[in-house]
């Protein structure tokens, strides 16, 4: 029988999160789904935290050799079954509640395409972060997700028609893959969210962190495709492709202002000429000025 809902976790070496990733989907107050769970390599315990999960037959594992994420989640998503597609992340974590309510809201608006919900954040250690409540756009939500990735990936529910329709992740792609599949989605179906943190997000920990100057430039590369080459940028606003432009031209800065502070500055330079904001520009400069110390030869 097809479950209502497939579970899609793709994870390498976070065997010390697992288990409480899939406890949380156990304890869902929605029983009716089916976990595909794609191990990509892990070179930790990541086998032995699964193996006693095993035992219940909505779980089923699946080990490859380093895939990389998309096409990891690509392939959990092909042996999966279920309508409705529910992402997680071997780090994180779902509340009791997630999966039923999020269902509900789905059913009831056959126009919507995802459904998203709150986050809240955790440390390494699973203790509870100060976590932002910004406000968050419903419906044709593209020119908003342009500028700012909103949707917490593993908040995320999908119709499985919607991933049919306009593919899933790129595989080409190693960072922002979220990014890249919601703006093909944005365009075409609606998004909601429940507006409640559902979803336990660990950061400060892994490699992203470290990474995050190669995932901006990711989030830059899948823009200009995404206007320029998918014809986006002559239905798109031009004030909506400045603050897209200017506020990720802000945040590269913002990474590069302690270790690069020349470079930075040239990155502010660059968001000024889009969003207009010169003061900022003011701002990142004296700051670059006071910071830099040029070496002696």
């Amino acid at each position: 029988m097809t479950p209502r809902v497939s579970v899609l976790v793709a994870t390498r070496d976070y065997g010390r999160y697992l288990a409480d990733a899939i406890r949380s989907v156990q304890r869902q107050t929605l029983t009716d789904w089916e976990m595909i769970l794609v191990d990509d390599g892990s070179r930790d315990d990541t086998p032995d935290v699964v193996r006693p999960f095993l035992t219940d037959s909505r779980i089923r594992c699946i080990r490859t050799n380093s895939l990389g994420q998309p096409r990891a989640k690509n392939l959990a998503l092909n042996l999966s079954r279920a309508p409705l597609v529910a992402y997680l992340d071997g780090d994180d974590a779902w509340l009791p509640s997630k999966l039923e309510r999020q269902i509900r809201l789905m059913e009831a608006d056959p126009r919507l395409g995802v459904v998203f919900c709150r986050r809240l954040l955790i440390d390494p250690e699973g203790g509870i972060l100060q976590s932002r409540h910004d406000p968050f756009p419903r419906g044709q939500v593209f020119n908003e997700i342009l500028v700012n990735n909103f949707a917490c990936f593993s908040s995320v529910l999908v119709r499985r028609s919607v991933l049919e329709h306009v593919g899933s992740f790129d595989p080409r792609l190693e960072l922002a893959i979220d990014y890249d599949l919601w703006l093909r989605v944005a365009p075409h179906y609606r998004f909601d969210f429940i507006d409640e943190a559902l979803v336990k997000y660990r950061t400060g920990h892994g490699n992203l962190s470290k990474r995050i100057v190669e995932r901006i430039t990711s989030v830059l590369s899948i823009m200009r495709r995404c206007l320029q080459r998918r014809g986006q940028e002559k239905t798109t606003p031009i004030d909506v492709q400045r603050e897209a432009w200017g506020s990720t031209y802000w945040t590269m800065a913002y990474v590069l202002r302690d270790r690069e502070p020349l470079r930075a500055a040239g990155w502010s330079f660059r968001a000024a000429k889009d969003d207009r904001k010169w003061w900022r520009t003011l701002k990142s400069l004296v700051r670059t000025l006071l910071m830099y110390r040029p070496t002696r030869g």
